[in-house]
């Protein structure tokens, strides 16, 4: 009757461990009968693996879970789940290792990374930083002059090219009071004036090339240098030593008359050759040489021509048509064209010839003369200067010849007159440029006005052969190229060498003159920045581009004046552009013009002004 009482009653009371029944007298308080109901629901599927009978995730970390894990713990009722009890401790110490874990692999990291950023930041050096923005460095006493602007070359590998060049100075002999000239081929670092590397040689130097050469099958960079007797030589551009030296005995009768000039490979080795022009001692006879540029032996025997005219020697220059036909351009006072193929041909005394030969140009092959001669006339009478002058619309460069009588540019594909300026006594090379904008090549030119102490300065008009700039100036240098140099901006600023415009009463004072450097940009054409000057005598200059910097430096080679019938001394400098437009130019007004430029303005301009190479650009 009790039992049946007590079931009707479904009182709640502890469970009997033997019977499996719920007794009434060992009712638990109201906390552990709220736990026995939990652990009820467990036992009917209420609530497992952390889920509600609806689905509802339950929080394992709950107060009611771990309540009823410790009470069954200490009830010994672990037998009801044995499985998932012991999972559910086993998971609990794994899970909490886990963000230890994960913040070591962090930190570890981090570690790794500064250690080695601080080991390449150690090891791997910077590109090292012109910081010098002007020296000068003294070669002593001259005994010849310089007879070719410096060749700007990177010989050392530190992104800034240096300065190579050859003078003649005095040197001391063993004899007390007797001196001799010695004959110097030096390369000066780019970034301080030093000496990287110098040879002596028995003679005088004509030209050192290192621009463009593919002399040797390996990437070595090489110069070639050529003097003006019968020595030939391929130096290694970063050691000065010699990699080979045409044996004097292949010039038997006749001296080495112009720099070598490179060509495409003839002899099958596919390292480009050499065209090497000798003249007669005692004939007028020239005679043209091929030279290998791997081993500097000559390739066949030597091809003569006899040829009209008198003048200056202009070339050779190797000029490649759009048919990819090779000819070489030479003459005295004109201008004339042989085909290497024919050079190649008498040389190797053969009619078939390498691939770099199979070509001819048409137009060039309708000019030979009447009477089947070899010899392509190109133009006559007068010419100083003949420059190859890059073509906006074909990939054969035209010609630019500079006549006593003015400028003749010349198309390359045809040699039909592209236009012609009449000016009497140009007295040096023209300097191609980007003046306007239609992005054809200008050229600045220097002329003689008048007496023999003014220079007329013209930019003549690529295009149309009109002049759109002109100026006249003091100078009393004899011969000084001008230059031009590439902004970012695809604009050309021209550099050249005059003396100031001065008062009636200050034009007779007298020697040392001073020389001013002058710097004219095609945005600001009624103006002149004075940039340097100098009373010495300027014998040579050129320009280098600092790429990293995006910066340009100017070198000048100068001699002091002479004293007591002494030889002054020979001197090479380099002044950083950028830092003397902005530090140390000085303005100089051409005319007045409607357009005021402010000093604000102009700094602001220059402060932007950024340099490129030519080579890269175009």
């Amino acid at each position: 009757m009790a039992t049946v009482l007590s079931r009707a009653l479904k009182l709640p009371g502890k469970k009997s461990p033997d019977l499996g029944e719920y007794d009434p007298l060992t009712q638990a308080d109201s906390d552990e009968s709220e736990d026995d109901l939990v652990l009820n629901l467990q036992k009917n599927g209420g609530v497992k693996n952390g889920k509600s009978a609806l689905g509802e995730v339950q929080d394992v970390d709950s107060d009611v879970e771990i309540g009823v894990t410790k009470q069954h713990l200490s009830e010994g009722t672990a037998e009801e789940y044995p499985s998932e009890a012991a999972s559910s401790l086993e998971q609990k110490p794994a899970s909490s290792l886990m963000p230890y874990l994960r913040t070591a692999i962090f930190l570890l990291t981090v570690v790794v990374s500064m250690v080695l950023v601080l080991v390449c930041a150690f090891l791997i050096p910077c590109p090292p930083r012109d910081l010098h923005n002007t020296w000068i460095r003294n070669l002593g006493q001259e005994a010849g002059g310089v007879l070719f602007p410096p060749e700007l070359f990177d010989v050392n590998s530190d992104g800034l090219p240096d300065i190579l060049l050859s003078f003649t100075a005095l040197k001391n002999a063993s004899v007390l009071g007797v001196s001799k000239p010695w004959v110097t081929v030096m390369a000066l670092s780019g970034m301080n004036g030093s000496t990287l590397w110098s040879t002596h040689v028995k003679e005088e130097i004509r030209s050192v090339q290192c621009k463009g050469l593919n002399l040797m099958s390996l990437a070595e960079p090489v110069c070639l240098i050529t003097g003006t007797s019968k020595f030939l030589s391929l130096l290694s551009a970063s050691s000065g030593m010699p990699i080979w030296t045409l044996d004097p005995s292949h010039l038997p009768s006749g001296t080495l008359a112009a720099p070598a000039v490179t060509v495409p490979d003839v002899d099958g080795d596919r390292v480009s050759d050499l065209v090497v022009l000798a003249i007669g001692e005692t004939q007028p006879d020239l005679c043209f040489i091929l030279v290998s540029g791997k081993t500097g032996i000559p390739v066949g025997g030597h091809v003569k021509y006899s040829i009209n005219g008198n003048g200056k020697l202009i070339g050779p220059q190797a000029h490649i048509t759009s048919h990819g036909a090779v000819y070489i351009l030479f003459g005295f006072g004109n201008v004339q064209a042989v085909a290497l193929r024919d050079i190649f041909a008498q040389a190797k005394n053969r009619d078939s010839f390498p691939p770099a030969l199979q070509q001819e140009e048409p137009e060039w092959e309708k000019r030979r003369s009447v009477n089947l001669s070899e010899l392509i006339d190109i133009y006559s009478g007068g010419v100083q200067f003949l420059q190859e002058v890059k073509s906006p619309d074909s990939n054969c460069s035209d010609l630019l010849v500079t006549t006593e009588h003015g400028l003749t540019l010349l198309h390359g594909q045809d040699l039909e007159p592209l236009w012609i300026l009449k000016q009497t006594d140009i007295d040096s090379q023209p300097s191609p440029g980007y003046f306007s904008d239609d992005q054809i090549l200008d050229f600045m030119v220097q002329a003689q006005s008048g007496s023999n102490v003014t220079k007329r300065m013209l930019v003549v008009d690529g295009k149309s052969g009109i002049p759109i700039w002109t100026y006249d100036l003091p100078c009393h240098m004899k011969k000084s190229d001008a230059l031009s140099v590439l902004t970012l901006d695809k604009k050309s600023v021209f550099l050249f060498w005059a003396n100031e415009k001065q008062l009636l009463f200050k034009s007779l004072e007298p020697s040392p003159r001073v020389h001013h450097l002058y710097l004219l940009h095609p945005t600001f054409p009624t103006i002149l920045l004075d940039l340097s000057n100098t009373t010495d005598k300027v014998t040579a200059s050129s320009i280098g581009i600092n790429d990293l910097q995006k910066d340009a430096f100017y070198v000048t080679v100068t001699t002091s004046p002479t004293s007591d019938h002494q030889p002054g001394f020979l001197s090479v400098s380099k002044l950083r552009l950028r830092w003397a437009l902005l530090t140390q130019s000085r303005e100089v007004p051409l005319k007045e013009s409607d357009r005021k430029i402010s000093p604000g303005e102009l700094r602001r301009f220059l402060s932007r002004i950024k340099f490129t190479d030519y080579a890269h650009k175009f």
